[in-house]
């Protein structure tokens, strides 16, 4: 990917270097035994999936473990905080640079969808960070991988995690790091048109397997929406070749059953909630090949033979 050189956002908060322990009264909620919503606790399996499968491109799995109530006070830094930044080196600099670019090409991209369409995009904030931080959504930390915080319309991302993404899963290059972040600035689109709100106040009163499969759609349309930027990546003539296989490769790596197996040595696709390796990778596909957002209706009946 042609990156250098170009704009990058404004959009930016570095957090990378500051002490960003918890806030005194804060904490994870999980639910274990009876007097859940879905009628019990998770089991230790379930819960090992979970953390798993969120650790890539998704929203805070702490967010999905609650049913999207978590209440881990109003995000900001607090007096509580001492925060300290290090020197950059030479490394943190060109990946601020290249998140930057990523960032703003994204600006681009959805700022002229939204104005042909007579609306105004809201430009969300990406905060790099290393090891922990505070969301409006909760607790994060380098575990928790890139995520979408509705609450703060805010982008977190530990770029630890290109490492893990390339050594762990195997899947390099720098436009498999771009899928990453256009990705989550999907869930922020989906955001800005209802999709996520009408979602999170759906899954409070269904089933897990419910939840689950309207998940995967979430998930699916988000990855799509990523496709629609990769396409106009390639319209500004700023691919490479080879770029979009390593999009693909990411998403297939990344899909559910691609993790399970990996970590279990076997499938469980009720339990599915970001979609198999062969749908991201089609949805994604599918954005790249049509440019249009409109193509990327996942909630169609009929999205699974789309």
């Amino acid at each position: 990917m042609e990156w250098r050189g170009r704009r990058q956002s404004d959009n930016i908060e570095d957090r990378r270097g500051q002490s960003g322990g918890m806030r005194s009264g804060s904490g994870f909620r999980i639910p274990v035994g009876g007097g859940g919503r879905r009628g019990g606790g998770i089991g230790i399996g379930g819960l090992v999936m979970i953390l798993i499968v969120c650790a890539v491109l998704g929203i805070n799995p702490l967010t999905l473990l609650s049913g999207g109530d978590i209440g881990l006070g109003d995000g900001s830094s607090g007096s509580q905080q001492q925060q300290q930044s290090a020197p950059r080196s030479a490394a943190d600099q060109e990946m601020r640079a290249f998140v930057g670019t990523v960032l703003a090409e994204t600006e681009d991209t959805w700022n002229r969808i939204f104005q042909q369409s007579g609306d105004r995009y809201q430009e969300p904030t990406l905060v790099l960070f290393s090891g922990q931080t505070q969301s409006q959504c909760g607790f994060a930390s380098a575990a928790t991988g890139p995520f979408y915080c509705p609450g703060d319309r805010k982008v977190y991302l530990d770029t630890a995690f290109f490492r893990q993404l390339s050594g762990q899963f195997g899947a390099s290059g720098d436009f498999a790091q771009a899928y990453v972040i256009a990705h989550e600035v999907g869930h922020h689109v989906q955001n800005l048109i209802g999709v996520l709100p009408k979602f999170n106040q759906m899954r409070r009163s269904m089933s897990e397997a419910d939840a689950n499969r309207m998940s995967v759609r979430v998930e699916l349309q988000a990855d799509c929406f990523a496709g629609v930027w990769g396409k106009t990546t390639q319209q500004r003539g700023l691919l490479e070749q080879g770029d979009l296989e390593e999009a693909l490769n990411a998403a297939q790596q990344i899909g559910d059953d691609t993790l399970q197996k990996r970590a279990q040595g076997y499938v469980v696709p009720e339990s599915f909630n970001h979609g198999a390796s062969a749908q991201r990778m089609r949805w994604f596909r599918k954005g790249f090949s049509s440019g249009n957002m409109q193509a990327c209706d996942t909630f169609s009946p009929s999205y699974q033979q789309l």
